[in-house]
């Protein structure tokens, strides 16, 4: 005979009304949309906007560009995390180390940042 929570003997206990379900991060984040996807950080390049080592980002690789907001970008064949910035009616990518980049053929924005998540122990 298998256990049945629901079935056993004895009292119910008190807690039981305030028992939450689990949390689905997957759809709490909106990871099941496509498009979406969780990128975990290395190193402490965004340090200064409050993004860490070790944090998850979820991108959003079909959301619009918009100046301040974190992109997840190539800039030759390179991954790197840089604030999206618009001026003179030019895209730029403005990583924390070294100058602004422009974007063109070696410079694209593959996704937006929507969440981060911090798991700490």
């Amino acid at each position: 005979m298998s256990y049945q929570g629901d079935k056993t003997t004895g009292f119910q206990s008190p807690a039981q009304d305030f028992v939450e379900p689990v949390v689905d991060l997957a759809e709490r984040l909106d990871l099941r949309r496509p498009g979406m996807y969780p990128v975990r950080v290395l190193g402490q390049a965004l340090a200064e906007r409050g993004i860490l080592h070790g944090d998850v980002l979820v991108a959003n690789a079909a959301a619009d560009p918009q100046p301040g907001r974190v992109c997840v970008a190539f800039v030759n064949a390179d991954v790197i995390l840089a604030t999206l910035s618009y001026e003179a009616g030019q895209w730029w990518l403005v990583p924390s180390q070294g100058g602004q980049v422009a974007l063109s053929e070696n410079a694209e924005i593959w996704a937006i940042v929507e969440a981060l998540v911090r798991f700490r122990v």
